[in-house]
């Protein structure tokens, strides 16, 4: 993602435009559509989910393991008490990027890079985050410059600061 990539969506968030959720939406679909996230994988290399109690229990159940003995085998408590993957890249990533647990997958790994999702403007900060992880989600940031940008709208590009000083 371009660093001013970052600013702009700070920017959005302080002013955000009434169609937002429409236009990240529309983007997500057309981004998608073009997309193999299976030549990529990138999220799946170096961010792992955060795991629920159902998620743990599916999976567990799928491997055959009890989920305590999946839990010992996969997951740690991180610093904020979430369950979290031991290591990355995902034990579950396979050698073609396909995922070998996709059918019971956590949430979390569902939802990503959740550009489908209701009120963009209340995560446009993990937005900012997924685009340095996800190339469709940084071409979906890129695209949103350039739309708002010739809408003439308040979040475009960022003023170039003072030429002068007034007196």
């Amino acid at each position: 993602m371009k660093s001013g990539s970052n600013a702009f969506l700070k920017r959005l968030k302080r002013q955000p435009p009434r169609d937002l959720d429409e236009v990240v939406h529309r983007l997500h679909d057309q981004v998608f559509a073009k997309t193999d996230c299976l030549s990529c994988a990138n999220c799946c290399k170096t961010t792992g989910p955060l795991w629920t109690e159902r998620d743990k229990d599916r999976v567990a159940k799928r491997l055959r393991f009890k989920t305590a003995d999946f839990e010992a085998k996969y997951l740690r408590l991180d610093e904020d008490g979430d369950w979290v993957l031991q290591q990355l890249p995902c034990p579950f990533l396979e050698a073609d990027n396909a995922c070998a647990i996709y059918e019971d997958r956590p949430k979390a790994c569902r939802e990503y890079p959740h550009t489908d999702r209701a009120k963009q403007v209340q995560i446009l900060e993990l937005t900012a985050k997924n685009a340095a992880v996800c190339p469709a989600v940084g071409e979906i940031v890129a695209r949103m410059e350039l739309i708002y940008a010739e809408k003439g709208s308040p979040v475009g590009p960022a003023p170039q600061g003072p030429r002068g000083r007034r007196r």
